[in-house]
């Protein structure tokens, strides 16, 4: 296909194509003559990947390198690719030197991870997100119980199951990506918006 058929079946405009393929993001295709290249199903995978990075899970464009390369490793197995992928859409935060409030918190999202026998990295940004949360609940004097954390933690695994049971295996590696991103950016944002649904719900019930 030419390049304006692969614009019209993406969705993603012609000049922004032309500056994917500047940047690296995109293969070349096939030279046909002087000025026109010819593309396959492959280029549309990727672009459709590519645009899944920047416009919706807004990732910096060294971190997508990093996933595509991911993706064109083919010695990679499928679950450290799922990873690289979901630690490039995640924010990361750096660890603030010798601050007790912080490590309380380390400490405490660890002996929760043990307890729930939880297989994590402990370079997976997810973990710093999580004692930043819980640092900051410490300093403001509302650090939650291990019963509410245990109680978040099972609701969050069932949605992960949920998550992790719409990946095909089969399926191409850039789709396989493209289909983690979507979900780690716009279905936590759906749960945020369930969650504080529910809550309206639930004071209505017991209060209104």
């Amino acid at each position: 296909m030419r390049i304006s058929e692969l614009s019209r079946r993406s969705g993603v405009p012609v000049a922004t194509i032309k500056y994917y393929l500047r940047e690296n993001l995109l293969p070349r295709g096939e030279a046909v003559s002087a000025t026109q290249s010819d593309y396959t199903g492959d280029h549309l995978a990727r672009l459709r990947l590519v645009r899944a990075l920047v416009e919706v899970a807004e990732v910096p464009l060294s971190r997508i390198h990093a996933v595509l390369a991911a993706v064109d490793d083919p010695g990679r197995e499928l679950h450290t690719l799922l990873g690289a992928a979901q630690y490039a859409v995640t924010p990361q935060f750096e660890t603030p030197a010798d601050d007790p409030v912080w490590q309380r918190a380390e400490h405490r999202t660890d002996e929760l991870l043990a307890e729930l026998d939880w297989r994590v990295d402990a370079a997976s940004p997810a973990r710093g997100g999580l004692v930043r949360a819980v640092a900051t609940l410490d300093r403001l004097g509302s650090c939650p119980a291990p019963e509410m954390l245990h109680g978040y933690a099972q609701a969050a695994h069932r949605a992960a199951e949920w998550d992790v049971s719409r990946i095909d295996p089969d399926a191409g590696r850039a789709d396989t990506v493209q289909a983690v991103v979507v979900t780690s950016a716009l279905m936590g944002q759906v749960l945020t918006a369930l969650r504080l649904l529910a809550q309206e719900d639930e004071s209505a019930r017991r209060f209104g």
